[in-house]
């Protein structure tokens, strides 16, 4: 699958990207790319050029752009549309995303892990047992 993605070639401190098209297997640094397609400075974002009848081409021919490249091409009106978000939202903890943690008990030589239960019932309260000081100072040190 071609990409059309943002190869850095600034200096330290100095970030410089060129728009490139490439397969998408090649990796991010290794140099290799079919067409340059512009270049986009991030410190002063109005130098950017883009060669917009080759993108176009390439969007037309089935290439894909990555999220940052597309909001660069909607920002420069090379393409319409709507931007994506490009940082993933952060998911709510839920109850079912939560699992009940498990402890193990030392009795002897006999490892049981016990599930803590979430709602205690009415009827028989939950007790865990607990090792003796003496052991858990011996297992720390």
């Amino acid at each position: 699958m071609l990409k059309i993605r943002l190869q850095r070639v600034g200096r330290v401190h100095e970030p410089v990207f060129r728009l490139v098209l490439t397969d998408s297997k090649n990796a991010t640094k290794s140099g290799k790319y079919l067409e340059n397609l512009g270049n986009f400075d991030s410190r002063n974002a109005e130098k950017a050029e883009f060669k917009a009848d080759r993108i176009t081409y390439w969007l037309g021919k089935g290439a894909q752009a990555t999220t940052t490249v597309y909001n660069l091409l909607i920002n420069k009106k090379v393409i319409t549309g709507k931007k994506i978000n490009a940082l993933p939202l952060k998911k709510p903890v839920t109850k079912e995303t939560v699992e009940a943690p498990t402890e193990t008990v030392t009795e002897g030589k006999a490892d049981l892990p016990v599930q803590a239960e979430e709602t205690p019932s009415a009827e028989a309260p939950v007790q865990t047992p607990v090792a003796p000081v003496a052991e858990q100072s011996t297992l720390q040190g």
